[in-house]
């Protein structure tokens, strides 16, 4: 649930970002396509299939010669392990004259290991930031490339991950979802939401969440939520979150799956705060914040209805430009085992490649460029000649002129650096040498007042002049730079 597209960023302490996913076992789409037998040829295959591909493309051909009646199946596009399946509601039912839609996902063992269905209803996000063009652009592209419903739901005031979601109750639980994920919007990893899924079902009746849960450092732990959980069970038994002594290395990554009855504890703790903070005074506002982790969570530890989900992917906060590449360099390795067709090849004609680089096919890049590794070329992006770009992002409409050099940055939208000009930021990495060290977020400012160096951020429609050097710097948008800069913000 990620995308180089503009997101919606952390918001004040307290009220982080959240998104909401509903599951549930089927969902309608409002257009009808046509279930007639369908006699174009299979998609195009390599000439060595895999005994699953094989299989596959058999059966494809036997639905597409003699499909069932009242529904109909077939790849997406050319990913063979990747189908869509159209079921029509049966006559004199309740659900006559409804189409259904069912994603499966193959898995490359199959038949050995059965598909997986895919049961994502409609996506919410909820935030206290007023709607503006670039998250009404995210939504929509979002809701045409997922072809699912996404709706952004705001507050009335920043009123915490728990307040939001108990605020939006009925908003979330329309349609009569089985469970709902719940993921903050300043984390981003390879998240196993299915192997979540597939978990929570194997739960006694009474459980109403699971978290997410990864492995940290002694000390880094200190910064996170702890849990200290039964290892037999997988129930939370204990919960402090950014404890002051050490609790334990298990940490909360910020992605939970919840039943509907976890409304039951958030308006506990709902009625609670009110009572706590209540004022007939009507010049003192009225103190609606629910803490997740905090207010919820702490009391339900060793109730029997929380559990943790742990989990050893790839896992990251997002707090700073230095993460963005950080995880931008992770994402790009999940689409190089997953959908390594997305990925940027060498050959005849095309930028030198190295490394895992994304290219929009909309961008316009110079045959003579050199780009990679870790590398994100946005929507109509323009890479002129000799361009090299390693460690960096370029956002929607930027354009990279003549010989210019781009390293560990993120050049922001409609933004223009000039012929032979470098902008350079410093790379900010976990600790190789400590297993499950995590990404540290350093302090802006060092303590004698000075920028600390970090990722260079080029804010949107920057003009940056040609031969100039940009270092570890950040530029705010609608800026015209006329010379070299190092260490500053420019306002």
């Amino acid at each position: 649930m990620s995308s180089s597209s503009p997101a919606p960023q952390p918001g004040p302490s307290g009220n982080r970002g959240t998104s909401v996913a509903s599951s549930s076992q089927n969902r309608a789409r409002p257009s009808t396509p046509s279930l007639e037998k369908d006699t174009k040829t299979p998609p195009k295959m390599t000439k060595n299939l895999s005994t699953s591909a094989r299989r596959l493309q058999r059966e494809l051909a036997e639905i597409t010669l003699e499909p069932p009646p009242n529904c109909s199946a077939g790849p997406k596009g050319d990913n063979l392990y990747e189908w869509v399946s159209t079921i029509l509601g049966p006559k004199g039912s309740v659900y006559e004259g409804g189409v259904f839609f069912l994603d499966i996902h193959f898995s490359p063992d199959y038949p050995f290991k059965p598909p997986k269905l895919s049961d994502l209803r409609e996506i919410i996000l909820i935030g206290f930031y007023q709607p503006n063009e670039a998250l009404n652009k995210f939504i929509s592209e979002s809701q045409q490339i997922f072809q699912i419903q996404i709706r952004y739901l705001q507050e009335y005031n920043a009123l915490g991950t728990a307040g939001g979601l108990y605020h939006f109750r009925d908003q979330i639980l329309t349609g009569g979802p089985e469970m709902f994920f719940v993921m903050n919007a300043d984390v981003c990893g390879d998240f196993p939401l299915q192997e979540m899924q597939d978990f929570h079902r194997k739960l006694p009746s009474k459980a109403m969440c699971v978290m997410l849960a990864t492995e940290a450092t002694r000390q880094q732990s200190l910064m996170y939520g702890c849990i200290v959980e039964n290892k037999d069970t997988h129930e939370v038994l204990h919960y402090v979150e950014k404890p002051e002594t050490f609790i334990s290395t298990t940490i909360n990554c910020g992605i939970y799956l919840f039943t509907p009855e976890i409304f039951q504890p958030l308006e506990v703790a709902f009625k609670k705060n009110l009572e706590e903070n209540y004022s007939f005074d009507y010049q003192v506002p009225s103190k609606e914040v629910i803490r997740l982790e905090q207010d919820v969570f702490v009391p339900m530890a060793a109730s029997g209805t929380l559990f943790v989900y742990q989990t050893s992917c790839f896992w990251s906060q997002i707090k700073s430009a230095g993460a963005a590449i950080y995880t931008n360099r992770h994402y790009l390795a999940i689409y190089r085992r997953t959908h390594p067709e997305r990925l940027a090849v060498n050959g005849e004609g095309k930028p030198k490649v190295t490394g895992d680089v994304f290219i929009h096919p909309t961008a316009q890049v110079h045959p003579t460029a050199v780009l990679g590794p870790n590398v994100t070329i946005g929507k109509n992006v323009v890479v002129k000649e000799g361009v090299r770009v390693r460690e960096s992002i370029i956002l929607e409409g930027a354009t990279l002129q003549e010989h210019c050099c781009i390293l560990h940055s993120i050049i922001g939208w409609h933004s223009i650096i000039g012929f032979w000009s470098r902008v350079e930021g410093t790379p900010n990495d976990p600790n190789p040498n400590k297993p499950f060290a995590k990404l540290e977020i350093p302090s802006m400012f060092s303590s004698d007042g000075r920028l600390n160096p970090s990722i260079t951020v080029i804010g949107s429609s920057v003009q940056v002049p040609p031969e100039v050097i940009v270092l570890n710097s950040i530029v705010l948008p609608h800026k015209d730079l006329s010379g070299c800069y190092k260490n500053q913000i420019i306002l």
